[in-house]
């Protein structure tokens, strides 16, 4: 019975572990998306030029 249990409770870990790896491969996805379209959609300085859409 506790083989049956420890292998039952791996099972959860790992599919508690995919399921994490999986939502943050998509929050990275999303971030990327929002970094990239920070350079195309960047607001112009007083300047003239072209300014940084991050504060760092």
């Amino acid at each position: 019975m506790v083989p049956l249990l420890l292998v039952l409770l791996l099972v959860l870990v790992l599919f508690g572990a995919g399921f994490a790896v999986k939502v943050l491969w998509w929050v990275a996805l999303a971030v990327l998306v929002l970094w990239l379209l920070g350079f195309v959609i960047r607001s112009t300085s007083a300047g003239g030029g072209r300014g940084r859409w991050y504060r760092w």
